[in-house]
């Protein structure tokens, strides 16, 4: 019994997962068709590299999308996994669909600043919602999670790297104009794709060492309304036993769990690190008092 629920649950996390990166996808196709190619925008990676093969060589967008694709693809499903591979052609295989279709609604925008600026937050967010959702859009991300593996550059500098002469490319068959405003909406998109896949309300993950644990994990569980687990330790120079509190937080929390904690401890040392998701367990707080 136990066992179906959990394949009942498995089949509608991933329907869900591939209808949210639907949702994403034709929100990224709107951003892409309706505001930056009328006004001769471009997107950084795969996207950019087609649309510019397009606008040379006059072949469809949507069919210069997958086929430049495939081999990244065929290298991502050899490197790095199946099912990244699957949802990430999940998505390139919608955006094509829907690109062949969204040509037709005529742009909002004439515009190049104002297309920049709202096409970069539309395509951000399209992004976003296929990240989180376990895929991509572009092979050359592939390329950067493989190159990462091979050397000190993380897969943002990387891709960085890569579309910094992918939309240089684009100064040669538009105009350097529309290199510089696809590059402003290039930014915008990657901040608005951040704010999606990070959450609004930032997480922080805490770690305090006290010689008063008990009385600090008391203290936060009733004043900010926050589970606390502790956690056993050392120190390395006394040899001495600790206990270190840890607890997770929002980032509006975090001057007041601060206070309270150096109310009871003022020598507490206290580390605060991002959380990118915070999943199960008691998260939910009692109110602020």
């Amino acid at each position: 019994m136990k066992e179906h629920k959990s394949r009942k649950r498995k089949l509608m996390d991933m329907v869900m997962r591939y209808f949210m990166m639907i949702i994403g996808a034709a929100i990224y196709t709107y951003g892409l068709d309706v505001f930056l190619v009328p006004n001769h925008l471009i997107d950084g990676g795969v996207v950019g590299i087609a649309l510019m093969a397009s606008k040379l060589f006059g072949i469809s967008f949507s069919v210069l999308v997958m086929l430049i694709n495939l081999p990244f693809l065929y290298v991502g499903y050899m490197q790095i996994g199946k099912s990244f591979t699957i949802s990430t052609l999940f998505a390139i295989a919608c955006i094509s669909v829907f690109s062949a279709f969204m040509h037709q609604v005529p742009p909002i925008v004439h515009d190049p600043l104002l297309a920049s600026v709202f096409g970069g937050i539309i395509l951000g967010l399209g992004v976003g919602i296929i990240i989180r959702n376990g895929g991509s859009l572009d092979g050359s991300e592939i390329v950067a999670i493989i190159f990462d593996k091979k050397s000190s550059f993380s897969v943002g500098e990387i891709v960085m790297f890569l579309n910094f002469f992918i939309l240089g490319a684009a100064g040669f068959v538009y105009d350097w104009n529309s290199a510089m405003y696809s590059l402003i909406a290039y930014f915008v998109a990657y901040k608005m794709m951040d704010l999606v896949i990070t959450g609004v309300e930032e997480s922080k993950g805490v770690m305090v060492i006290t010689d008063k644990s008990e009385e600090v994990a008391d203290v936060v569980m009733h004043r900010l309304g926050r589970g606390v687990t502790l956690l056993y330790g050392e120190g390395a120079y006394t040899k001495t036993p600790k206990r270190i509190i840890y607890c997770v937080v929002t980032r509006l929390e975090l001057t007041k769990l601060k206070d309270i904690i150096y109310e009871v401890d003022e020598n507490a040392f206290i580390t605060i690190n991002d959380v990118h998701d915070v999943f199960g367990g008691q998260f939910g707080k009692k109110s602020i008092h």
